[in-house]
């Protein structure tokens, strides 16, 4: 096997003496034992979050998402940045991204974003430090697994062609103890990077949606074990309770509605498998069970039959009973796949996953 030459571009010496000194420490944070970089309780106070800012799709096919997307909710681009595209949600800020499917990777969701009131991208590197993260640059980890990532935090540059480092063409991530990445976002950030210069670049959908969304809703994630998670996500955010599916607490954050649902078992330890997003779910105007589903079938989606796995475009309702907090006869949550068959909830925009006809009443 020959070796392969890489012809970096030229750097400054200040560069060059900041790059060894980055991976002089990276060589140092790599020997540290697993628990030392694990970020159990820690004494840091918690950091402010302002509510969910976004998610990001990993698609097999960036154009035909897009098509799907804004035909089924009519939402205009809020910027194009390399390949990826972004899709305002409701009147905004908040939006969803579609990113083409990385090498070896399956379609998924990502990621999910928070936003931090007076956002300072390093004075948060500096409080997530406090709470116990290692940071690490987005380079060397390429490649690893989501578990390798666990307790890490770095910044990604977005794809533009400068190679200055500047808190406006970086976004800000870590990975929590399940794998599971979370970014970290200005409240008006719209995908094209966190600082004043950062714009957004809007282009109206070609055609109003059958679908008029509100805002994200929440997100469901598998996990090892709820409770750690659950105790890892208050922690960090300050997080409380907003309601109870069952056994499984709902972390409220935002506008009373918005929340974070980590579901699984109980493993002790270190996780033994990455977590997964399973789902986001989000609010919309003019909701009912059976309007919902009307409007699906017309946009070409078909009734999962029961009992199965959900295929690729298709849509089915899942009735949560009063066990799992819900209203007598059940409270219908609407589910979706897209092309990929990755699952979307649609819910009533007073939605907070409590009881109710609508899950309105936390």
């Amino acid at each position: 096997m020959h070796a392969l030459t890489v012809h970096e571009p030229r750097r400054s010496p200040f560069q060059l003496l900041l790059r060894k000194l980055t991976l002089g420490l990276l060589s140092t944070a790599a020997l540290l034992p697993l628990a030392a970089q694990s970020n159990a309780q820690t004494d840091a106070e918690p950091i402010s979050i302002g509510g969910l800012h976004s998610f990001e799709l990993r698609v097999s096919d960036v154009e035909r998402s897009l098509e799907f997307y804004q035909g089924l909710f009519g939402a205009p681009v809020l910027n194009r940045l390399g390949d990826t595209v972004s899709l305002q949600i409701g009147d905004g800020p908040q939006y969803f991204t579609l990113s083409p499917t990385r090498r070896g990777e399956q379609p998924h969701i990502s990621h999910f974003a928070l936003s931090v009131p007076r956002f300072s991208l390093f004075g948060l590197q500096s409080d997530l430090a406090d709470h116990g993260f290692t940071r690490t640059v987005e380079t060397l980890f390429d490649g690893r697994s989501a578990l390798e990532l666990a307790n890490l935090t770095w910044t990604e540059r977005l794809p533009d062609d400068s190679e200055e480092m500047t808190t406006d063409n970086h976004h800000l991530y870590f990975a929590d103890r399940d794998g599971i990445r979370v970014q970290l976002s200005s409240p008006d950030a719209c995908g094209s990077g966190e600082g004043p210069e950062a714009t957004c670049n809007l282009e109206p959908a070609p055609e109003a949606g059958l679908i008029e969304l509100r805002e994200i809703n929440h997100f469901t994630t598998y996990v090892a074990n709820y409770q750690l998670t659950n105790d890892f996500y208050r922690n960090l955010f300050g997080l409380e309770n907003q309601a109870f599916q069952g056994t499984f607490p709902l972390l409220g954050l935002g506008d009373g509605r918005q929340f974070l649902m980590f579901v699984g078992g109980t493993q002790p330890g270190e996780p033994a498998q990455a977590g997964r997003i399973d789902h986001a779910s989000l609010n919309m105007e003019n909701f009912t069970e059976e309007s919902v589903l009307a409007r699906l079938t017309e946009y070409g989606l078909t009734p999962r039959p029961e009992g199965e796995q959900a295929r690729p475009l298709q849509h089915w309702v899942s009735r949560r009973m009063p066990e799992r907090g819900g209203a007598p006869g059940g409270t219908p949550e609407v589910y979706f796949s897209d092309p990929d068959g990755l699952h979307i909830q649609l819910q009533h925009h007073t939605y907070c996953g409590g009881g109710g006809v609508f899950g309105e009443d936390c």
